[in-house]
C-alpha cells in the first residue's frame, strides 16, 4: 500500500532521515521503534506532507505523493494521529470529530456513529469541551478525529505517550479493532514492547537509519532488541 525509497530529510543543515526504504502491506499493522531523535516522528510528519523530503519517493497506491500538501495528502486516504493529541480544547467531542471530517461534503450520522462504537466514552463525552478531557479520553479523541476521514492508512505517533498503563492497554486494543475492520496502520510507539506484541511487521530506525527488520514476534527475540528497548 505504502512504499517509502530511498527518503532523505532535513532539518536545517542536519539529516534527520538517511536513504530509509520500507513498505507498508495493506491490512497490516507496521511499527517503526526507536530511541528519541532516531527520525521516527520525522519520517511519519513527511508521509503526511508535514515535512518536504530532500530526495527519495513516497508513493501510496501506486500513485507517487512525495511532498503533496497535508490537505492533498488526507484526500489520497492518509491520516495522522499527531504526538500529544493536539485536539481543540475550547471545541466539543463532536466539533473535534466533525473537523476530521473537513475535506467530506457527505453525511457524517453513520462514521459518528461508528466512533462512538469504538469509543462509548467519546459519546457520553460528546457536547463536552475536549479540553476538559482526560489525557487517554482526549487520545480516544484524536484516533476517533483521525478515523473520521475514512482513512485507508492510519498514521499514529506515539499514542501511548503520558497513559496510564491500563489505558494504554485499552488504546492498543481499540488499534488492533480498528486493523481487523480493515484499516492500514503505520504505528511509532516508545511502548516498544506493547509496539513489538501488536505489529505484524517492525523496523529498528537508529540515528535516522533503518538497522532491522523482521515481524513483530521476531524483533522481540532478537537479543540486541531486548538490550536496547525491551530492557
Amino acid at each position: 500500500m505504502l512504499n517509502i525509497e530511498n527518503l532523505r530529510v532535513n532539518y536545517g543543515g542536519i539529516e534527520a532521515v538517511k536513504g530509509i526504504s520500507f513498505s507498508v502491506p495493506k491490512g497490516e499493522i507496521v511499527t517503526l521503534i526507536g530511541a528519541n531523535g532516531a527520525g521516527k516522528s520525522t519520517t511519519l510528519r513527511t508521509i503526511a506532507g508535514l515535512v518536504r523530503p530532500r530526495s527519495g519517493t513516497i508513493r501510496f497506491e501506486e500513485s507517487d505523493i512525495t511532498g503533496l500538501s497535508p490537505d492533498r495528502i488526507v484526500e489520497q486516504g492518509i491520516t495522522l494521529v499527531p504526538e500529544g493529541r493536539r485536539v481543540f480544547p475550547d471545541l466539543t467531542v463532536l466539533e473535534n470529530l466533525k473537523i476530521g471530517a473537513y475535506l467530506r461534503r457527505d453525511k457524517l450520522d453513520e462514521d459518528i456513529r461508528w466512533v462512538y462504537d469504538l469509543f462509548p466514552r467519546l459519546k457520553e463525552r460528546s457536547w463536552q469541551a475536549a479540553g476538559t478531557l482526560s489525557g487517554g479520553e482526549q487520545q480516544m479523541l484524536a484516533v476517533g478525529r483521525a478515523l473520521m476521514s475514512r482513512p485507508k492508512l492510519m498514521m499514529m505517533d506515539e499514542p501511548s505517550l503520558g497513559l496510564a498503563p491500563l489505558i494504554v492497554k485499552g488504546i492498543f486494543e481499540i488499534i488492533r479493532e480498528i486493523n481487523r475492520q480493515g484499516v492500514t496502520i503505520l504505528l511509532i510507539e516508545q511502548n516498544a514492547n506493547m509496539a513489538l506484541h501488536t505489529a505484524h511487521t517492525a523496523h529498528v530506525l537508529e540515528t535516522g537509519r533503518l538497522t532491522l527488520s523482521g515481524s513483530g514476534k521476531e524483533l522481540l527475540r532478537d537479543e540486541e532488541v531486548r538490550r536496547a528497548y525491551l530492557g
